[in-house]
């Protein structure tokens, strides 16, 4: 994506707005289907990362399966046109109902507490395929508010329950069709998942009817330039042979799953916002630009490093700023960032913006949701309008104020 088209289409469709490249998105797609061609691989896409139907229909015209993790996110999926079968649902500390839901809608389903894996067993038996989410108690790296696999996360079932787990599925006759373990993200060393994969096996052994192990995803992508990213053609070589070698062990062949989310979009987009002031205080220079973490909430939730540019002022003398938002509350999206000298009216762009960025957006102080904007093959089309006022009152119950016969 160019810097004249960014431009274009934020001054089309206004500003903030989020843009996407779909061809990015084949792209990343593309890497990890020939990293893995020498094994049974499925691919699910983690879609809270971003669950634009649009983008749920191309990713489902590439040919990936959906990871969902929400009863609302599978029905998004169905919609889309996903078949049931190509549906993963995996939440956590749902009740038993919301599982009954996604069996009844003929999704695969897997279960990561072992009340509700009892529970599941004693009303359906084995009537009906679950897989089984494992707590490795691997601590993967990046930050630890989105790592999952260590032991103080809530996700999964322990692996030293291990055996209460098989006296569960044999009291109820539980098929268990699959074994699932997700450790969290920015994984850089292709070692944790080798980690993590030897441990799937040892548990693997506890179940004879197996016909996949998912590896959940954790593929790290660049958010600074020069920065590492996951090595997928090494993994993919070294989880191959992992396979080949224990499905000769467990006498049938096993798929191995993976369920990538961020790694699919994140670089696909882009965050457009207008500098609307420049705040020299005795400290610092502030950029406030038309937005805030009501829009972008990564940088103040988990230190999310974002990759900022000047659209408008490419070859401006470099300056030293702070770049902060409107929300009234410290909303700050970097600080002490090299920028080309920014102007009011400057356009600046958040880069890697898809995964997580209007996913996790609010109408916090009442301000309005950007527009989403879809490039294909260089089309630009609009996928989701920006909100207009109207939006902040919907699903509020109020009584309208009467006019007076005198108005």
């Amino acid at each position: 994506m160019t810097n004249e088209q960014l431009i274009h289409i934020a001054r089309e469709y206004g500003t903030p707005v989020y843009i996407y490249d779909a061809d990015k998105i084949a792209i990343q797609y593309g890497k990890l289907q020939r990293a893995f061609s020498a094994c049974s691989a499925r691919f699910f896409y983690a879609c809270k990362a971003l669950t634009n139907i649009n983008v749920l229909r191309y990713m489902r015209a590439l040919g990936a399966g959906l990871d969902c993790v929400s009863i609302n996110e599978v029905k998004l999926g169905l919609l889309a046109g996903f078949e049931p079968g190509n549906i993963l649902f995996t939440p956590n500390c749902v009740d038993l109902e919301e599982i009954v839901q996604a069996k009844e809608l003929g999704v695969l389903l897997n279960i990561d507490n072992i009340s509700i894996l009892e529970q599941f067993g004693n009303k359906f038996g084995g009537s009906y395929p679950v897989c089984i989410r494992l707590n490795p108690h691997i601590m993967a790296g990046g930050n630890y508010k989105i790592s999952t696999g260590h032991v103080d996360s809530k996700f999964g079932i322990s692996i030293h329950q291990i055996r209460h787990i098989e006296r569960i599925v044999k009291t109820f006759k539980i098929h268990v069709n699959g074994l699932h373990m997700h450790t969290g993200s920015e994984i850089k060393d292709v070692n944790v998942f080798l980690q993590g994969l030897e441990v799937m096996f040892e548990e693997a052994r506890h179940f004879d009817r197996l016909e996949f192990i998912d590896l959940g995803s954790g593929f790290k992508v660049p958010y600074q330039e020069g920065e590492p990213e996951t090595d997928v053609d090494t993994l993919g070589k070294k989880v191959c042979a992992a396979f080949a070698a224990f499905s000769k062990e467990y006498g049938r062949s096993l798929e191995v799953w993976f369920e990538p989310g961020k790694y699919l979009v994140s670089e696909s987009g882009y965050l457009v916002v207008k500098a609307n002031v420049i705040k020299q205080t005795t400290a610092t220079v502030f950029v406030g630009v038309n937005s805030g973490f009501n829009h972008l909430i990564r940088p103040m939730f988990y230190d999310a490093y974002h990759r900022i540019e000047n659209l408008s002022n490419p070859g401006g003398a470099e300056r030293i700023y702070t770049v902060v938002g409107h929300i009234c509350e410290t909303d700050t999206f970097a600080w002490d960032r090299k920028l080309n000298e920014v102007r009011e009216g400057d356009l600046l762009v958040f880069y890697n913006a898809g995964a997580y960025g209007f996913e996790m957006s609010s109408n916090f102080n009442s301000r309005l949701r950007p527009a989403e904007v879809m490039v294909e093959k260089g089309e630009a089309r609009l996928i989701r309008k920006r909100d207009v006022f109207e939006d902040l009152l919907r699903g509020q119950v109020y009584e309208a104020p009467q006019l007076s016969a005198t108005e």
